[in-house]
């Protein structure tokens, strides 16, 4: 069977955790999309771990993690990474698609200038090279992983590589020239670094659906950050969509049964973009940013300060009907426990009238959130194992935003360990 894991609003829901129980039972992970330009912490008996591109099922012996066709793969953090790993005494079988492309320097420098050239107008990109690295793949000037194996051809394509970007770093951003030995010299290294992991995963993963293996589709951020159905242009530049996982693994439309959708009990972003629920307040938001997640709500990749509101039913109902999803899991529900009372957005004002759907971003500008309060719970909820014993305020809580988005809550997290999960 191939389950999907995958985030109902900007990212940040705790999908880490999420996708590392499963991969504890599943026998192959792939991370199909994005790149290492946002992370999934993971705590286990083997540790903490802030993933950027390693799929979440790296502390599972037994399992097989596949970097898919889909990921910007930004190899010399992927090898920094695994050695990380390894010092946990950790050895993951790993597998790289060989259609998979690479995510270059001057994707990284290209991402930094623009931003730079926008200042104020700027993304909020992580600089991570993402926006300039999909550009690339989509112009066909991208680099795929197998040509790195084809000396003539690569030699070419960076010719015309050096011609292209030379031109838009002289005359549209006033930096230094891209060199094509350098460049060249750079992929040999690549080559060097990537070959033992190199596959046909393609073929590993058709022949390992015909043996009935389980296989986990880990997805990256959240819909309201894809490309299409988010909140353009604040989004991501590939989709963050359960159904592209079918695309960005190799895997048929057919075979994905199981969609598991992820939202937080609150809401939280890194980057810019719209976010009516969000707490404006700056003292307020500290309070929560402060007590959210394992180490606060700071961005795993980028160490920023998340913005954060309250959960927003709108966004989310929104968000697990664009992923299809089968189940909901709630996490951080824990971190609600200092509060005596909580809001929950459930519409938005838009023009003077009332609405209850998620519309595009030039409206969603002009909305303002309609807040129900709920008398929050007080005490500490850690620990607990049983849905039954929760307080009634929490199950409260829950069970509304449960009917609030149309979808059951089968999990819910009150801890940042893969133990602390409650299924409802």
């Amino acid at each position: 069977m191939v389950r999907a894991i995958v985030g109902a609003n900007w990212g940040d829901e705790g999908k880490g955790k999420i996708t590392d129980m499963f991969a504890s039972k599943a026998d192959i992970v792939i991370r199909f999309q994005g790149g290492a330009n946002a992370g999934h912490t993971i705590i286990n008996e083997h540790g903490r771990f802030a993933l950027h591109l390693m799929p979440s099922g790296v502390c599972s012996e037994n399992t097989v993690n596949i970097i898919g066709n889909g990921v910007a793969l930004d190899i010399n953090k992927f090898i920094k990474e695994l050695e990380e790993i390894k010092k946990a005494g950790l050895d993951p079988k790993l597998l790289v698609s060989e259609r998979c492309q690479i995510l270059m320097p001057y994707h990284i420098l290209l991402d930094e200038y623009e931003e730079e050239r926008l200042g104020k107008a700027a993304f909020g990109s992580t600089k991570s090279g993402i926006a300039p690295f999909f550009s690339d793949k989509f112009s066909k000037i991208g680099i795929q992983v197998n040509e790195l194996f084809d000396e003539e051809t690569l030699r070419a394509k960076l010719k015309n590589i050096c011609t292209l970007k030379n031109l838009t770093l002289k005359y549209v951003y006033n930096k230094p020239l891209l060199d094509e030995e350098e460049l060249f010299a750079t992929c040999m290294e690549y080559r060097d670094k990537i070959a033992p992991f190199v596959c046909d995963t393609h073929a590993y993963i058709r022949k390992a659906l015909r043996e009935g293996k389980e296989i986990l589709l880990e997805g990256q951020l959240g819909t309201l950050k894809d490309p299409d159905f988010g909140i353009y242009p604040m989004v991501t530049s590939s989709s963050t969509l359960a159904g592209y996982g079918c695309v960005g693994a190799g895997i048929p439309a057919s075979e994905l049964k199981d969609i598991v959708v992820v939202t937080k009990a609150y809401s939280s972003a890194v980057g810019a973009g719209e976010f009516v629920s969000e707490i404006l307040d700056e003292a307020e938001a500290q309070e929560l940013r402060l007590h959210g997640g394992d180490k606060g709500e700071f961005g795993a990749t980028t160490g920023r300060p998340r913005r954060v509101g309250w959960f927003d039913c709108v966004a989310t109902r929104y968000g697990v009907e664009c992923q299809g999803a089968t189940q909901v899991v709630m996490t951080a529900l824990d971190c609600l426990s200092y509060l005596e009372e909580i809001k929950v957005c459930v519409a938005y004002e838009l023009d003077g009238k009332e609405i209850d759907y998620f519309p595009t971003t030039h409206l969603l500008k002009k909305c303002r959130p309609v807040y129900k309060t709920f008398k929050g719970w007080h005490c500490d909820i850690r620990g607990i194992k049983e849905y039954s014993l929760l307080p009634k305020e929490t199950r409260d809580y829950v069970e509304f935003i449960e009917k609030a988005i149309g979808h059951p809550i089968t999990m819910v997290s009150n801890g940042p360990e893969r133990e602390a999960i409650i299924c409802k």
